[in-house]
């Protein structure tokens, strides 16, 4: 005898997401699937502030201040929180339009661009939406099946539309939007500032040094009680990482800061939707720089509107087998057929019942008899006869 049980299996609605992204710590954390160049961030971040603490900070805590190495690991700390906000969390994924959604979308820009004849290309699918007496395109997306918000665009990488999409950054994996723009800023711009410090500290550690035993000496000593790892090999190392991305991150920090004075973003500063032929004026721009960066960085975030750790409940069905326990003598009940059904036939789950036979010895004793007598006919016989 087979039992059906059925079980409710709990499922996450980030493991039923479109889109290329990864997922960690159930849902928490999200980031992009080509996350090779963000262990590369990771790797030289730590290990230049692992080779600056653990030689330069000793002898400058000494001979000039011991605050040299406290201000270095609260520039080290927060670029690393600030690196990690960025890279975990969600830029401001937009959702995917559900089938009936989807369905109704494509309904109404039917009836809005009515029948497009065969061989046409039909309109552009585009609406118009005004903000501060201005002009703004809503573009419809192919993939997502929505028209984007303003300022959103889908990303090629992610597969996701991003609202306020700024850019795709590799070296942080992850999408730069609305919800972790402001921490991408405070990123490069303390990574920046701990860059020069470290980049700094290191020339005034030679220096110190050369002034005492002269330079060619100090290339030659050997730093603490590390004889295997002369200064040659340690600080110069650190001044050609620090050196060379003071180029980048620092004008990196220079060009957002000067995005967020005018409340752009780099997306639209690529395709010029501001300051185009058209010369259209940028609606979202307050006219006032302090205003843009209150704005941009100091805004109320808005939540997320995915969800990811919203559960989805799906019935599973398994068979269980068992024997139900009987006494001595019980019998199963035999099935009843229903008035409509015919006696010839017999299912499966109802099989047929033999009828008992009747024996003599069974037989009433008036018609019980002797063999070889033969039978005699009952009065009631010969009156029907007559």
């Amino acid at each position: 005898m087979s039992v059906m049980v059925a079980r409710k299996k709990v499922v996450r609605k980030w493991e039923k997401l479109p889109g290329r992204n990864t997922f960690c710590c159930d849902g928490r954390i999200m980031m992009a699937r080509q996350k090779g160049i963000f262990y590369l961030t990771l790797f030289l971040i730590l290990g230049t502030c692992a080779l600056f603490f653990a030689f330069e900070c000793r002898y400058l805590a000494v001979q000039l201040s011991p605050a040299i190495p406290v201000f270095a690991a609260v520039l080290f700390l927060f670029a690393m929180a600030t690196l990690l906000r960025t890279s975990f969390s969600d830029p401001g994924v937009i959702p995917r339009a559900l089938p009936d959604e989807a369905a109704f979308i494509e309904m109404e820009i039917e009836a809005t661009n009515g029948t497009v004849p065969q061989g046409q290309r039909p309109p552009p699918r585009i609406k118009n939406f005004q903000i501060n007496n201005q002009i703004v395109k809503l573009k419809y997306c192919y993939t997502c099946k929505i028209f984007r918000p303003p300022r959103a665009s889908h990303c090629s990488i992610c597969d996701n539309c991003v609202e306020r999409f700024d850019h795709h950054c590799p070296w942080v994996g992850n999408c730069v939007g609305k919800r972790n723009y402001r921490y991408f800023y405070l990123f490069i711009l303390s990574l920046s500032l701990l860059t020069i410090y470290i980049f700094t500290f290191n020339i005034v550690y030679v220096a110190l040094k050369s002034l005492k035993i002269g330079f060619l000496n100090t290339l030659k000593e050997t730093p603490g009680t590390y004889p295997s790892m002369s200064l040659t090999v340690l600080t110069v190392l650190e001044v050609l990482i620090c050196f060379f991305t003071l180029w980048s991150v620092v004008g990196l920090t220079g060009f957002h800061t000067f995005l967020v004075a005018l409340n752009q973003t780099t997306n639209e500063d690529i395709k010029g939707s501001w300051t185009g032929k058209n010369r259209v004026q940028n609606p979202y721009s307050h006219g006032n720089i302090v205003k843009n960066c209150c704005e941009v960085l100091c805004g109320p975030l808005p939540p997320s509107v995915l969800d990811r750790r919203g559960i989805l409940q799906q019935e599973e069905s398994t068979a269980q087998e068992g024997s139900c326990p009987r006494g001595p003598g019980t019998q199963e009940p035999p099935a009843t057929q229903g008035p409509g059904q015919a006696q010839e036939g017999h299912s499966v789950l109802s099989p047929q019942v033999p009828a008992p036979s009747v024996s003599d010895t069974e037989m009433p004793e008036e018609k019980q008899r002797t063999p070889g007598e033969l039978p005699v006919p009952s009065p009631d016989a010969g009156r029907a006869e007559h």
